[in-house]
Formats: C-alpha cells, sequence, structure tokens
C-alpha cells in the first residue's frame, strides 16, 4: 500500500502502526538515531508551547490612559496649564495619575493562559534511540520517537500508539470523558472522529492510569492537541466589560455635552466683548464640572470591596469589571464532571440474580451503606467479591490509587461491611488478565478451598456487563450456581437497558472455578474466561453535587438559562440532567456544530445538554448565546474548557482545575461549588444595582451643573461663571463621592433576583433615567440660578448670590442620594433611612453645607460669602422645593408602572423548555 509521505495529523489514527512508522521512516524497535533527532529539532524547534510576554510595567501605566475619562482629565490639565490656572492644573494632573495606579492595582496577577499551558508539560520522558531506552527532556522530542508509558506517566507528545497492554489514559481535562479512556493500536475508519473517540492516540499531558504501551510521536508543541487549544486560547478575543463600555459611552456624551456648551459659551462671550482668559478660566470650570472626577475611583473602591466579599464566599474574582459582569448574567454554561457533579464515580445500585440493593454515600469517602429493596439476600459478600479482588486499584486516605472505578468498587466492599485489604489478602494472586477494549474485562486466578474442601483455582472476572454476560453460563442464587435460562437472561438485560437508560455505567462480575491440573498461568487465560457464573451487575455514576440542584433552581428563579456542556455521552449527560432539574433536550456537539448559523441561533433555547463536546463545540456555544443577546457565563476545570471560558462574558474556573482553566477565567471558585456562582450573580447584581443607583446620581449632578453653566452664560448671570473650579471639586469629591459610596454600598433592593437580567447591550443611560436627571436637573438649575439673581438684586451682591446657590446645591444633593435609590418608591417612609452608610452621610453633609460659609478658612479656599439666617432660609427653600417636584414625578411614574425595575415579560433566551431527554 502506498505511503503519504506527509499525512496530515488527522489521519494518524485511522492507518496501522505499521504505516505510521514507515510514514516516519522509523523502526519502534530501534527508534530514531540521535543525529536525526538532532536535526529534526533544530528544524522543527523545541516541544514546547509558545510563551506569552506579558506587557512591561510602563505600558500597562500607560494603557490606563486610553480611557475617555482620562483623556478629557489631561485635556483638560493642559488647558489649565497654558491659561496659568496651576494649582487646578496641578490637581487634575494628580487626579490621572490617582486613577491610572488604582486601575493597575486592580488588574488581574494571574499568569497567562499560555504560559500555564507550557508549565504543564512533562519535563522528562523515557525514549527509545538507537535501540536502548533513555529518559530526555520532554522538550527535546520529535516527531518520530518512539516514547515508552507506564501508570504514573504523564504522556509528553501527541501519538500514535504502537502496543498497548491493558493502557488507560485518563483524558478528562481534554475531552472532559468522565472515566479513563482504554487505547489500544487497532486503526479506525476515517470519519474524523474527536480526540475522546481516538482510542488508539495518546495526547499531551494526559495521565497515564493503568497498564503500559509504546507510542510514536506524531505532534509536538504547537502541533498537538494541547497546542490547538492553545492557539484557540491566543485567538480568543476578550471583550471588554458590559459596565466598562457603558461608562465610556456616558464619558462620551457628557463630553459632547460639555464641548457644546463650550461653544455657546466663547460664543456668546465673545459678541459681549469678554476677554479670552476670561472665557478659558470659564471653560475650564465647566469642563471641571462637566467631568465626573470621582466615578473612576468611586467605581473601583465598590468593585473592590464587592470583590473581597465574594472572596469570603470562595468566589475569587481576578479583574474588577467582572464582578459587575456577574449581575448581567443570563446564561451559564456549566461543564458537568468536577463542576456539576463530584468526578468520583460512585456504585449506587447492585443487582444480583434474585436480589436489589441501593447504595447510599457519594464519592470515594466511606460514609453510606449498602440497603437490601429487594429479594431475601441481606448479604451481598459472595456476590460482590469479584469486583475486590480482580482489581489493582487502591485507597488511600479517601483518594484513589489507580483506576477511578475499581476505587469506586472498593468503596462499595468497605460499605458493605467488608475488611476489603483483608478480604483480597486472603486470595494470592496467580495470574491476571489485563482489562482490554477487545474484551472489555479483567480477570483474575487464584488458588483457593471451595466449599467441599477441594482446592480450585478460581477466576475472579469484572468487565462491562455486556462483555461478562455473554461469556455467562449459570448464575448464583442462594450460594448455588443456576442455569442461565430465559427468565435469567432477560431480567439481567432488563436492569443492564434501564440503569443504562438512567446514565449509569453497568459494570458486571462473575466466577468460574478451574482444575488446578489444567491451568498454565502462561497460557492463553481468555480461553479460561468462559462458562461463567455471574455473581452482579452494578450502577455507578459520577453524581451530581447536593447542592447543584438547589443552585440550578435558584439560577432559574432569576430567570437564568444553565445548561450542561460535557464529554460524556448524551444518554449520560441527559441523566444527571434531569436530576439537576435542568431542562432543554440533549444533543451531540458534534451535531449543533453541523448546524447553520441561523439554525443554531433558532435552536439553542429548546437545548440543556451537549454531548461529547469538543473545545470549539464550547466556544461556538458561548458565540451564539452572545449573538442571541445573552450574557454568557462558562464554567470548567479542564483544559478542554478554557477556550470557551476565555471566550465567554464571565469565564468560571474551579479552583481544583487546571491551571490553565484558572488563568483563562476572570473568576475561580475555590470551593469548586457550583452554588457559589449563584451567590456571585446575586452580587454581581447588588452591585451593578448600586452602581446604577450612583450613576444616576452622578449624572444628575453633571447635567446640573452643565445646565447651569449654560443658563448663566445664556443669561448672562455671574458673568456665565456660577462656581469657581474650587467650588466645582468641591462638590464632585466633598459631597459627590461620599454618596457615591453611600450607594454603592447600599442595602439589596427587593426582589431583585427576582428580576430578568439586563439584555445584552443595554445602556445604562434609559429612556426613564434621561427624563428623570433631564427635569430634575433643569429645576436645580432653575433654583440656583434664581439664588445668584436673588442675591445679586436683593442683597446686592453677586457673591452672596452664588454662596447661597453652592450651599443649596450641595443640600439639593441629599435629597438626591436618597431619591437616587429609586426610580419609583417614594421617600417619604421609613424604610429610606434602613441605610447607616446614607444616615451618616447626609448628615456630614448637612453640617459641611453650613461650614463653608461660616467658616474663615473654608471661605478663602472655596471664594464663599459668610451668610446670615435670612440667606439660609432662602438657600434652604432649593431643597424643598426639588424634593416636592422629585415626589410629584416619582407618583405620576408609579400610576405608569406597576413594577420597580422589571420587564414587562420574559425574553426568548429565557424560557423553560421541557426537562432533559436524550437523543
Amino acid at each position: 500500500m502506498a505511503v503519504d509521505p506527509a499525512p496530515g495529523p488527522a489521519h494518524w489514527y485511522a492507518r496501522t502502526p505499521e504505516d505510521v512508522a514507515a510514514a516516519f521512516a522509523v523502526d519502534p524497535a530501534t527508534g530514531l538515531t540521535a543525529a536525526r533527532a538532532a536535526k529534526l529539532l533544530a528544524a522543527n524547534g523545541p516541544n514546547a508551547l509558545p510563551e506569552e510576554q506579558p506587557p512591561p510595567a510602563w505600558r500597562r501605566f500607560l494603557a490606563q490612559y486610553r480611557s475617555y475619562m482620562q483623556i478629557i482629565l489631561v485635556v483638560a490639565a493642559a488647558v489649565s496649564f497654558a491659561i496659568a490656572q496651576w494649582s487646578t492644573a496641578v490637581l487634575l494632573v494628580l487626579l490621572t495619575l490617582l486613577n491610572a495606579v488604582v486601575g493597575l492595582r486592580q488588574e488581574g496577577k494571574a499568569e497567562s493562559a499560555m504560559n500555564a499551558l507550557k508549565s504543564m508539560m512533562k519535563t522528562t520522558a523515557r525514549v527509545r534511540r538507537e535501540g536502548t531506552e533513555s529518559e530526555v527532556p520532554a522538550e527535546r522530542l520529535v516527531v518520530g520517537d518512539v516514547v515508552l508509558v507506564s501508570a504514573g506517566d504523564q504522556v509528553p507528545a501527541d501519538g500514535r500508539i504502537i502496543t498497548a497492554n491493558a493502557l488507560q489514559i485518563d483524558e478528562s481535562a481534554l475531552t472532559g470523558e468522565s472515566v479513563p479512556v482504554a487505547k489500544d493500536s487497532a486503526p479506525l475508519p476515517d470519519g474524523a472522529p474527536g480526540p475522546g473517540e481516538q482510542t488508539n492516540m495518546a495526547f499531551m499531558n494526559t495521565p497515564v492510569t493503568h497498564g503500559s504501551g509504546v507510542l510514536l510521536v506524531t505532534g509536538t508543541g504547537t502541533d498537538t492537541e494541547l497546542g490547538r487549544i492553545s492557539g484557540m486560547l491566543s485567538s480568543t478575543r476578550v471583550e471588554q466589560s458590559p459596565l466598562t463600555r457603558q461608562l465610556d459611552n456616558l464619558t462620551l456624551w457628557i463630553a459632547g455635552a460639555a464641548g457644546l456648551t463650550m461653544v455657546v459659551m466663547f460664543a456668546l462671550g465673545r459678541t459681549r466683548g469678554q476677554a479670552w482668559d476670561t472665557l478659558f478660566v470659564s471653560a475650564v470650570s465647566l469642563a471641571i464640572a462637566a467631568i465626573p472626577e470621582a466615578l473612576p475611583t468611586v467605581t473601583q473602591v465598590i468593585l473592590s470591596v464587592g470583590s473581597l466579599n465574594l472572596a469570603k464566599h470562595h468566589a475569587i474574582v481576578k479583574e474588577l469589571p467582572s464582578v459587575q459582569t456577574l449581575g448581567f448574567t443570563s446564561a451559564i454554561n456549566s461543564d458537568k464532571t468536577g463542576t456539576l457533579t463530584m468526578n468520583q464515580m460512585t456504585a449506587v445500585e447492585v443487582i444480583t440474580p434474585t436480589d436489589g440493593y441501593t447504595v447510599s454515600g457519594t464519592g470515594y469517602g466511606l460514609t453510606g451503606a449498602v440497603h437490601h429493596a429487594v429479594g431475601s439476600a441481606a448479604r451481598i459478600d459472595e456476590a460482590i467479591l469479584p469486583f475486590l479482588v480482580a482489581s489493582d486499584a487502591r485507597l488511600v486516605d479517601g483518594t484513589v490509587v489507580g483506576d477511578p472505578t475499581e476505587g469506586a468498587l472498593l468503596v462499595l466492599g468497605h460499605k458493605a461491611g467488608l475488611a476489603v485489604d483483608a478480604t483480597r489478602a486472603r486470595y494470592p494472586r496467580l495470574a491476571t488478565l489485563p482489562f482490554d477494549p477487545d474484551y472489555k474485562l479483567m480477570a483474575t486466578f487464584h488458588r483457593v478451598t471451595d466449599d467441599t474442601g477441594r482446592t480450585v483455582v478460581r477466576c475472579f472476572v469484572k468487565g462491562a456487563a455486556p462483555a461478562v454476560t455473554s461469556r455467562t453460563g449459570t448464575v448464583l442464587v442462594d450460594g448455588r450456581t443456576a442455569a442461565w435460562d430465559g427468565e435469567q437472561r432477560e431480567r439481567v438485560d432488563r436492569e443492564i437497558r434501564r440503569m443504562g437508560g438512567e446514565g449509569h455505567r453497568v459494570m458486571a462480575a462473575a466466577t468460574r472455578d478451574l482444575d488446578p491440573a489444567d491451568f498454565d498461568p502462561e497460557g492463553d487465560l481468555l480461553a479460561q474466561v468462559t462458562a461463567l457464573t455471574l455473581t452482579a451487575l452494578v450502577g455507578m455514576v459520577d453524581p451530581p453535587r447536593a447542592e447543584s440542584r438547589a443552585a440550578v433552581a435558584s439560577a432559574q428563579d432569576a430567570h437564568i438559562r444553565v445548561r450542561m456542556v460535557t464529554g460524556d455521552d448524551v444518554t449520560t449527560g441527559a441523566a444527571i440532567a434531569r436530576q439537576l432539574g435542568i431542562p432543554g433536550e440533549a444533543v451531540l456537539g458534534a451535531d449543533f456544530a453541523a448546524l447553520t448559523e441561523a439554525e443554531q441561533l433558532s435552536r439553542i433555547d429548546t437545548i440543556g445538554v451537549v454531548g461529547r463536546v469538543a473545545p470549539e463545540h464550547k466556544v461556538l456555544l458561548a458565540e451564539t448565546l452572545k449573538k442571541k443577546g445573552d450574557v454568557v457565563a462558562m464554567t470548567g476545570d479542564g483544559v478542554n474548557d478554557a477556550p470557551a471560558i476565555k471566550a465567554a462574558d464571565i469565564g468560571v474556573a474551579m479552583g481544583s482545575g487546571t491551571d490553565v482553566a484558572k488563568n483563562a477565567g476572570r473568576m475561580i471558585l475555590s470551593d469548586d461549588n457550583f452554588a457559589t456562582i449563584v451567590f456571585a450573580v446575586e452580587e454581581g447584581r447588588k452591585l451593578y444595582d448600586n452602581l446604577t443607583k450612583y450613576i444616576r446620581f452622578v449624572l444628575l449632578l453633571l447635567v446640573a451643573f452643565v445646565l447651569t453653566f449654560l443658563g448663566a452664560t445664556v443669561l448672562n448671570i455671574a458673568a456665565g461663571q456660577p462656581f469657581t473650579p474650587a467650588q466645582v471639586l468641591w462638590i464632585h469629591f466633598v459631597v459627590n463621592a461620599p454618596f457615591g459610596f453611600a450607594l454603592g454600598f447600599d442595602r439589596e433592593s427587593p426582589g431583585l433576583m427576582r428580576r430578568l437580567p439586563r439584555p445584552r447591550g443595554e445602556s445604562v443611560l434609559t429612556g426613564r433615567l434621561l427624563v428623570t436627571v433631564g427635569l430634575t436637573g433643569l429645576a436645580i438649575t432653575a433654583l440656583l440660578l434664581a439664588l445668584i439673581t436673588l442675591g445679586e438684586h436683593r442683597f446686592d451682591s453677586v457673591e452672596i448670590g452664588s454662596s447661597m446657590a453652592f450651599t443649596a446645591f450641595a443640600l439639593c444633593l441629599i435629597v438626591a442620594a436618597f431619591e437616587c435609590r429609586s426610580e419609583t418608591e417614594s421617600v417619604l417612609r421609613t424604610t429610606t433611612f434602613d441605610s447607616k452608610q446614607m444616615n451618616r452621610a447626609a448628615l456630614a453633609e448637612l453640617v459641611l453645607a453650613v461650614l463653608v460659609t461660616q467658616v474663615d478658612g473654608f471661605r478663602r479656599v472655596l471664594g464663599t460669602t459668610q451668610l446670615d439666617l435670612r440667606q439660609f432660609g432662602w438657600a434652604l427653600l432649593a431643597p424643598l422645593a426639588l424634593l416636592v417636584v422629585w415626589e410629584a414625578g416619582k407618583f405620576l411614574a408609579r400610576g405608569r408602572h406597576t413594577g420597580e425595575d422589571t420587564a414587562d415579560g420574559l425574553r426568548p433566551s429565557s424560557a423553560q423548555p421541557a426537562a432533559a431527554t436524550g437523543p
């Protein structure tokens, strides 16, 4: 047969070992020569993944000046320098430095996912070169190398398996498959199977759990399956958080309004003959007034405190905007193995030819027991004995050393009350038939004394139920053998189908006694595994975490759709989904990927489980949901999850997962608890809700400032400069910032988790918000300009009028802060004062509003004038008038809206389809 001299990696699994060796011109018995290995290493480079270099500190610092807010502050500072407003210019520069330092300190400090992938590689490998075996650094492996692996090793590169001796490899981190995969050397049909279905291939960084094998390296570095995932990580674009985008849009709107006002100010000022320097001072004052200088700092502090609170509840947020992104989450794509489930195989029921038993307890812990459910035999010691004896695994301090399935069966023995280690010691082993994917069972042979006192060689067998029952001749009933007749056969087959339909992995146990005189431990052992006596069936499952069902229900109550993505088959996934209450149909990842984009968008709402997923399928699911308008969270723990974790709006990695997943994610669950995600979403909603309260407040402040400066210019009040730069900065930092913190740490709004998630792309500048801040800002502007005019005409002093307006502005903002806690609820109720932070801030601002005109030091710094009692009375009328106007507006709003901040109905993507079903 002709050999393609340069076959693509997708074809290696379809070729025989001899063809693969011929393609690389290597003899597996001797391996490469040292000279040829060196030549290939020089040509192709080391067996390593590219390292992602982080940008230098100076570049990361300058990157903090890319935000619109920072740019505007820098421009304002430059203009201030140009017109010799030295103190204002220096203060603005210091503000930009403060924002940059705060932003830099809050950036994620984790290593990149690319470097984590590189660090995962095995440092040495056993390789056969020039007919001898030696250890070489894994980075020096080349294609064509012959590598030897055995239990406990990590596969150092992708390779075609040449020989396999009961070889099993745990590929869960790469494919999501919850149990180790049996490997052999037989070629497969060329039908583009996924990595999890390539039983004759071994992949870099997957641990060998059982047996041994020889593989021929077919891919190194970036040409491996791990390298392909590395490429997906590097090509996946990380998007801005919704909060960052909205704050940028808000800044642009503010800058546009301020710019338009400046144009009007300059045009009117020049027509009135005002000097250029005077106009520049007014323009700088307006710029400072229109820029929410405290907004970045207040936002960073609010998010920082929120992240600390999440960390106390085992949710570690690496990027502060992710705290807020959680509040937008409307879809959670969760990995099954190790996230929704324990990733610990557990025997849950035992069926003998006459009886049925249930098994309590989960995972590898020994807590639990075997409960007799059907029949008359209370003990199952003899029935499950083959599971314990035909095993190479060990239990050490609650962990399994060896095959996870064998470990789960040892746990079953403990729960049945057997002294497992002592029981196994009573049966010295004569020979072993290791597990092989061809015949799907394992057998061990022992010299024992039977019930009659005769010495026999007893064969203990365990394996996949169909493989064992196909070799069965009798069954064990009440300690005696009985015929494997039609009734027994039908019952066993029925139980196998039932447990398989429930997503259980079904194992069978059997025995056979042999004549010692006819037994040859070096002979054909498989030929002895016939005419078996079936003793028991065991149903096993990777059980759901106890808290996962409640967490899924809580997410659904919050209108968040949960989907399961798993490397397991859809039947197992659908069974677990039913237990967890996850609705929707179950489909294969490849089948979903084969749909057109329009079909994917129309069908995604009906899907609850996606099985046999490859990394690109998980990314496709996230991208499809994002196109539908969802804000997507992706949870996982394996290398195969990392690209989707990075592609999602909020990537959530399990703390016990791979470094790749943790470094690709924006949040890490240190307790591996899916329920923690729901708590984090609630915290995110609370933080975003409170931030919107603050944004309402600061937007009102900015609108009032801009309209006041514009009104003063148009009406020629106070020469177009109602407030000095110092007074503007006082309002921003001494009044605005404390109320910002108080609103940011406000109590959770009632019914917050019953609301619909905010749609993707929804602007914080809603129509209702714009109407509210527009009308109230206009009301404040009219009151402030009226007070300045009153001072000029009644008290013959613009300075008194400006001081009254300055005091009134601070008092109006106290009213505004309380009113901004809700868009529709009245403040004329007792719950208005249920926030200690708000009460303290209001009391402090009330005192300061008096001191700024009564204390000489404040007057000199702020340029205010001392007010008497009558003038204070006039200033007090402004907040009272604002309260009346605002309450009237809320009364009208309550008549039009039946609930606060709620939508009229569910968005289509939030619809809950029927419970998950199999294919």
